[in-house]
């Protein structure tokens, strides 16, 4: 049989007639396993791989002659794969399959188990200082703790600009007990893990360990908070290193893209950068961080937050620790108004980044639109040209289908939104080469005004994006660091922790006019454009502005006064990872979901 193959083999060429071919096929299949090992083996291997390129090259034929036949593009068309290729060798037909959302035919899916595992409460205690203390139980060994803080950025004065963002490298550093490297020792002692963030309106202060050490993690934390050492070496160290990081900001265009929509969008407090300057580091010292300290870390502004420990025991360990911090009036938070603006940077960055974006009014505060808001994002989803976590992520959105799979000149484009207690921002992010940014720039604002028109948006996209939206909730609070901080950002906000079910009943409810109208209400604020690169061919603010002029499309039978409801669900914030209130940690957790 061998012989017979390699003789045909050795005739067979590209312009071979299909039926030589399925003659070879069909030999091939027969032959047993052995047969087949010695084939693969063999010095004719090459004349297999001659016979697939014709495969492949018949494909490819027919493909283009159904799309010009048609009058279309190739991307309305879905083909299989092998599948496709050995079906017109063999001469079955292909048969269609339904879509992945669609039930197959004759399959009862089993009943669902009762679930008898009741979801941990959330018990917070309000110390007589105004410092709040909150935890939940999980079966899990380990506990995650952190200390969290109303300060950030927002709360700067141009003499102390740039505080936050020392404060959270000066983290865990030599403390008024403490040297550094004893503090490090405990940590590595008890296998724990700590971190610091700062934001532009909250600082937190985190520790993961093994809930058999909650008191030693619990006092560590404290101290680490309440009594920085600030020492002169430690802190001109720290400085150099955020000097590095700052210089080192150019490998992050989409990072520096973020920071300048809020300095060119916003005047006042939220116009502060989140990155220290390098004047402001050349500013910066001990003593400025010691007062920024003692003026925002105060009671009233702090909360306790645990996951995975039991709430009598927790109190009983923080409250002594805490007990005595100085109860300060809580201040009223620095204002912010909204203006739009355009910020432009010439780069080396091998194309041109560039992100559009516009007002959220009302922040956490109006929570339903902060819930539409974030269906909105995961609807218009989006990502990079390559995925680094896997292919599939993220290929149903409307970005990815529109976008990303129609302009190969596009290597990233995302929705993406920052939002905050009383405003916000939502927009999109592209980078590309630099001759087609204009392009890309039409292409933002072709698919802003979209999802802004009745009618394009289907119920279809729009119910895949909730499931998105909930499953990406409810899996990233599997997770006990994040629940932790879901306590924390919420009860910050709104002063107690949101029902989970809440929310899931929140977004079940949003409807297509929901969507299409805050679309309208977003692209009808001022304009807010941030380009870093090769930016020339990035077009001018007011022309930008004029393609976003939409016309409201009448809604049907629906008043989009009932986003305005005041107090209603849910979650937190965004990052890959994003948690604040309920949507606020899908803000942050969108983009990580998609960039995983």
């Amino acid at each position: 049989m061998l012989m017979v193959m390699e003789a045909q083999c050795n005739n067979l060429t590209l312009r071979d007639t299909s039926s030589s071919i399925k003659s070879l096929f069909f030999r091939i299949s027969s032959l047993d396993s052995d047969s087949y090992i010695a084939l693969a083996f063999s010095s004719h291997l090459f004349c297999l791989k001659g016979f697939i390129v014709f495969i492949m090259y018949r494909a490819a034929a027919s493909r283009l002659t159904l799309s010009k036949d048609n009058g279309r593009t190739l991307g309305a068309y879905r083909f299989a794969t092998s599948r496709g290729l050995f079906s017109w060798l063999s001469g079955d037909s292909s048969t269609s399959h339904p879509p992945l959302h669609t039930p197959l035919s004759g399959v009862s899916l089993p009943p669902s188990l009762p679930d008898y595992v009741e979801p941990s409460k959330t018990k917070i205690t309000t110390l007589s200082n105004g410092l709040k203390i909150a935890s939940e139980t999980s079966p899990s060994p380990a506990a995650s703790i952190g200390l969290y803080i109303d300060s950030g950025s927002l709360y700067e004065t141009p003499w102390s600009s740039g505080a936050s963002h020392l404060l959270e490298k000066m983290a865990f550093k030599s403390t008024t007990n403490r040297s550094h490297f004893r503090l490090v020792r405990e940590i590595e002692a008890i296998g724990g893990n700590v971190g610091a963030t700062a934001s532009r309106e909250q600082m937190s202060y985190t520790f993961d360990a093994l809930k058999t050490y909650v008191p030693q993690m619990v006092e560590l934390l404290v101290d680490c908070v309440r009594n920085p050492a600030f020492l002169n070496w430690e802190v001109n160290e720290e400085i150099r290193k955020v000097k590095a990081e700052v210089e080192e900001l150019s490998n992050n265009p989409q990072g520096l893209l973020l920071e300048a929509v809020h300095s060119a969008g916003y005047s006042g407090a939220l116009a502060y950068p989140l990155l220290a300057s390098e004047s402001a580091l050349d500013r910066l010292n001990g003593p400025i961080l010691e007062e920024f300290v003692a003026e925002n870390y105060t009671a009233p502004r702090m909360v306790l937050a645990a996951s995975g420990v039991e709430h009598e025991e927790f109190l009983s360990i923080a409250e002594p620790l805490l007990s005595d911090l100085p109860s300060v009036p809580r201040p009223e938070e620095p204002k912010s108004t909204y203006v739009g603006g355009d910020f432009r940077r010439q780069g080396e960055s091998g194309g041109a980044h560039v992100a559009i974006a516009f007002e959220v009014p009302g922040g956490w505060n109006k929570e339903r639109e902060a819930i539409v808001l974030t269906v909105l994002q995961m609807l218009m989803g989006g990502g990079g040209s390559f995925s680094a976590g896997g292919p599939g992520k993220g290929m149903h959105s409307r970005l990815y289908l529109r976008v990303l799979n129609e302009y190969q000149q596009v290597q990233s484009f995302s929705a993406f939104n920052s939002v905050f207690n009383n405003t916000g921002l939502f927009g999109i992010y592209a980078f590309t080469s630099s001759d087609f940014v204009a392009e890309a720039v039409d292409l933002a604002a072709r698919e802003l005004i979209s999802v802004a028109s009745l009618g394009e948006v289907s119920q279809v996209q729009l119910d895949r994006a909730k499931e998105s939206t909930k499953s990406a909730v409810l899996m990233n609070l599997e997770s006990r660091m994040i629940a932790s901080e879901d306590i924390g950002r919420q009860i910050l906000t709104y002063g107690e922790r949101k029902p989970l079910e809440q929310f899931l009943n929140e977004v079940d409810g949003i409807t297509l006019n929901d969507i299409t109208k805050i679309a309208q209400n977003i692209i009808s604020s001022p304009l807010t454009m941030a380009s870093y690169g090769d930016v020339i061919h990035v077009p001018n603010y007011e022309s930008v502005s004029s393609k976003l002029v939409h016309e409201p499309t009448p809604l049907a039978c629906c008043s989009f006064s009932d986003l305005n409801v005041g107090p209603i669900s849910r979650r937190r914030r965004n990052n890959l990872g994003w948690p604040r209130p309920p949507g606020q940690f899908i803000t942050r957790s969108c983009a990580s979901i998609q960039e995983q």
